[in-house]
């Protein structure tokens, strides 16, 4: 495989990807209005129960509406992971990934650069959300937004590579569907994607326990520090580390020899 070959290859899935998004436009439609709703409607609500105006560490500009902005935009790539995941199967159902996985092309390369692709449409929705979400007058910080960048590619592909691994595993598409709904919302929920952790400890240490050990968690703060200059080692570690774990399980799970989708009926 040469540079050539393989920035042909990338280009050719990044753009089925961006086609199929664009015209999916239910697709984008929801990954928007989703957290929308939950930073207009939650948001507000969280803020008055819990009384809190400002957030430590976050002190300078920051309020609970926008302490929940980086949660609802680990909300956008945590959905659009499962829904490239999705799509993963349902290829795999038509028969089109059995011919992509059949090219002469590193089998690795291949997903990896599905992966890259889904990232990017994710971060399209990101920036779609975070432009909207400034016009409804949530403050953010314009100098947080450049920084975010490579943050949500590494977020985006951690996500991807954990939807690919579960699309390997899973053979029919009625199933990961119910599999989706199962994921989501407890990797969200218990999470610090809307409430600070230290909150979190105060109400509930099984809680508090169960968000630590969440690779979400770390995702949502990697993505808060970010957006707001700080540099957070831990969350950086934890999310490289489960990119590596997932994105090796993943490769393994669509490696025929191994007994990957490939190899079985009806694999790609």
């Amino acid at each position: 495989m040469n540079a050539a070959h393989a920035g042909r290859a990338f280009r050719a899935i990044l753009w089925r990807e961006l086609l199929r998004f664009v015209q999916q436009r239910e697709r984008f439609f929801a990954a928007l209005v989703r957290p929308l709703v939950w930073l207009l409607v939650f948001a507000a609500g969280f803020r008055a129960t819990l009384g809190l105006s400002i957030i430590p560490p976050y002190e300078t500009y920051i309020t609970y509406d926008v302490y929940v902005v980086p949660g609802l935009i680990g909300l956008i790539q945590l959905f659009n992971g499962m829904q490239n995941s999705l799509s993963m199967v349902y290829d795999r159902e038509m028969g089109s990934m059995r011919v992509l996985l059949s090219t002469p092309l590193p089998r690795g390369y291949l997903l990896v650069a599905r992966m890259l692709s889904g990232t990017a449409v994710s971060i399209i929705q990101v920036y779609a959300f975070l432009a909207i979400a400034a016009l409804c007058g949530t403050e953010l910080p314009p100098s947080g937004l450049l920084p975010l960048l490579p943050v949500l590619v590494l977020t985006g592909l951690t996500l991807s590579a954990l939807g690919m691994f579960l699309s390997s595993r899973i053979r029919q598409l009625e199933n990961f569907a119910g599999v989706m709904n199962f994921l989501i919302f407890p990797m969200f929920f218990m999470s610090s994607a809307l409430y600070p952790l230290w909150r979190v400890r105060e109400s509930s240490l099984l809680l508090y326990e169960l968000c630590r050990f969440n690779p979400f968690t770390y995702i949502v703060e990697l993505v808060r520090s970010t957006l707001y200059l700080q540099f957070n080692a831990t969350a950086l570690a934890v999310v490289v580390g489960t990119l590596l774990v997932f994105g090796a399980a993943a490769l393994i799970g669509y490696t025929p020899a191994r007994g990957g989708p490939a190899a079985g009926r009806g694999g790609g």
